[in-house]
């Protein structure tokens, strides 16, 4: 191991985590608030199952305004929200907060993109079975668009992890912020080039992952 590395040893380790820590978060986020207001944007469009265009228009209008702004613009506008649901708008934890948010946003529009691509004879054929909606969605939209929806997943994530390198601004930490602050700042270019290579490994990986499941339960 490059003595650099061992020297700075203990602070990537950290780093590491901090990393993991905001993409996991985002991924939770993602999936669990993400993937059900990327299905109402399906279902509430016109023409589809539970057409309401004031539900549409309102989560397309969260999704789209949080979109729209240039991720380290978010950060800080959300700097008063985040202390008062954190405590503070610094730290990790609070990093989580705007991360969590732009995840919800990004990888609804994708569950929805996803779930466009869903042939319509499939809901059509599922009604004229009796399916209720629940049925529906879990036992033949998520099941038509499962390999859509990882590889959505897969590209989120990797979003994620770019994002997280701005989160320094806040002191979230983090790799990428280890790599500005020890490596840039301090004119350590080996160290700063070290880190690079750490997410590209890392973000190659998640995307071999991803696109290996996608391909694994893709039954079409």
């Amino acid at each position: 191991m490059p003595e650099i590395l061992v020297q700075y040893e203990a602070e990537i380790w950290q780093s590491i985590g901090e990393t993991i820590t905001m993409v996991g978060v985002s991924i939770l986020a993602a999936i669990l608030i993400g993937l059900p207001v990327g299905t109402l944007l399906f279902l509430c469009r016109k023409g589809h199952l539970l057409e309401n265009p004031w539900a549409f228009s309102i989560l397309n209008l969260f999704v789209n305004i949080i979109r729209s702004f240039p991720f380290l613009l978010l950060v800080v506008f959300l700097i008063p929200f985040t202390r008062l649901i954190i405590g503070t708008a610094i730290g990790t934890a609070a990093a989580c907060v705007p991360l969590a948010i732009i995840a919800i946003a990004h990888y609804s529009r994708l569950v929805e993109q996803s779930l466009l691509d869903v042939p319509k004879g499939v809901i059509e054929a599922a009604i004229s079975m009796g399916a209720s909606v629940k049925d529906v969605i879990f036992k033949f939209l998520y099941v038509e668009a499962r390999s859509g929806l990882v590889l959505g997943l897969t590209t989120s994530i990797i979003s994620f992890i770019s994002y997280s390198t701005i989160m320094g601004v806040v002191g979230g930490g983090g790799i990428g912020d280890f790599a500005i602050r020890y490596g840039y700042q301090q004119f350590k270019t080996e160290l700063m080039i070290y880190m690079i290579i750490i997410m590209i490994i890392l973000v190659q990986l998640i995307q071999f992952i991803g696109t290996a499941v996608a391909r694994m339960i893709d039954k079409r």
